[in-house]
């Protein structure tokens, strides 16, 4: 009797495993594209702080090490593809629900990340000069939130208004896609 027991635990296990596998797959899934969302989300009317513990329960692990931990995303990933194929829209901050860009001011620079001319409510936007490479970039941050969102770089040679490159992760933004115009009512005569 024991020996049958055994191999039953065994198989149990194993279908456990593979199980909680796939959840997890499902998981790293959801935490690598864009969330897109069906309306605008009420924005913020002060800053939004909260403990690491907060950020963890309410971030995916990978929204949690790019907003809080100044990390980046895979460029050349589904994100920047998904990103690619998006329409007219708006594009909030994950962490705070902020206004950031448009799709009035996206473009494609080929870099692999998502990419803008000009923040949409720059008010949001802030700036800090770091040297995690070794020479000075300027980091873009969520100003309500202070959460990480990628670089911008300038005097690129892109024929946008402003010569400038916001090189965003993906991963960090919400999309709400524009809503589609009423058809218009011919006039009955």
């Amino acid at each position: 009797m024991k020996n049958l027991i055994l191999p039953g635990a065994i198989a149990s296990l194993l279908v456990a495993f593979v199980l909680c596998g796939q959840a997890d797959e499902a998981k790293k899934e959801k935490e690598t594209i864009i969330e897109v969302m069906e309306k605008s989300p009420e924005q913020p009317k002060a800053p939004v702080r909260k403990t690491e513990e907060e950020w963890k329960k309410e971030l995916t692990p990978e929204q949690y090490r790019i907003l809080r931990e100044d990390g980046t995303e895979r460029a050349n990933g589904k994100v920047y593809e998904e990103f690619k194929k998006q329409g007219a829209g708006t594009y909030y901050c994950a962490g705070c629900n902020a206004e950031l860009f448009t799709s009035n001011e996206k473009f494609d620079s080929h870099c692999g990340w998502p990419s803008f001319y000009d923040p949409a409510k720059a008010k949001n936007v802030k700036y800090e000069t770091d040297y995690l490479l070794g020479y000075a970039r300027t980091e873009v941050s969520c100003k309500i939130c202070e959460g990480h969102l990628g670089h911008v770089f300038e005097g690129e040679g892109f024929e946008t208004p402003t010569d400038k490159r916001y090189c965003i992760n993906g991963t960090v933004l919400k999309f709400v896609p524009a809503e589609k115009e009423a058809p218009k009512q011919e006039k009955a005569e």
